[in-house]
């Protein structure tokens, strides 16, 4: 039998939170290839795809509120849960009415997700590599503003939704390799 102790103290949330944000960053990479070969249009596989990225939003949030317990209250994480999953109903729902309605569903999920991430991030600055994170928020914030304006284009597209995975990921790298300092307890 074995068990999974929840890691202690900033070296223990700094850890998990590097191995967490590794994996986002490999997950944002490859959804954002993968949604970039379907992004003409709105098909099943597109649709799954607009569904499973809010959907891996609130799994890694989860993975972080257990990580970050000994850093502070979750209550945020469990905020951008409940978020990421009304999104995810709500893309899935907008997928049916076409581009400009999954755009704004998308933006809107993108404004209030980012301003959560920006205030999860700013705290945990005495862990390490928060900076990426609160840039990455607040990108986010504008980001989402951007997907909503966009809806009323003559010709909306969801190629924006690539360009918005491709920083996030790059942003969680980063935070990965910064994380690695107090991971090591230096």
């Amino acid at each position: 039998m074995s068990t999974f102790a929840a890691p202690s103290g900033v070296t223990g949330t700094a850890s998990a939170l590097r191995r967490l944000y590794f994996v986002r960053c490999a997950f944002a990479l490859t959804w954002a290839l993968v949604m970039f070969a379907t992004a003409s249009g709105i098909s099943p596989a597109t649709a799954v795809l607009l569904v499973l990225y809010p959907l891996f939003d609130v799994g890694a949030a989860v993975v972080d509120a257990r990580a970050s317990r000994a850093a502070g209250s979750p209550t945020l994480l469990r905020l951008n849960m409940a978020i990421s999953s009304v999104a995810a109903v709500g893309v899935a729902v907008a997928c049916a009415s076409g581009i400009p309605a999954v755009l704004r569903v998308w933006g809107a999920w993108a404004v209030v997700s980012g301003l959560v991430q920006l205030i999860v991030a700013v705290p945990r600055r005495s862990l390490g590599g928060q900076w990426p994170m609160i840039l990455s928020g607040g990108i986010s914030v504008l980001a989402g503003a951007s997907f909503v304006a966009s809806a009323g284009a003559d010709d909306p597209a969801l190629t924006g939704a690539v360009g918005y995975a491709v920083p996030g990921g790059v942003f969680f790298l980063l935070s990965a390799l910064r994380l690695g300092r107090a991971a090591k307890g230096n």
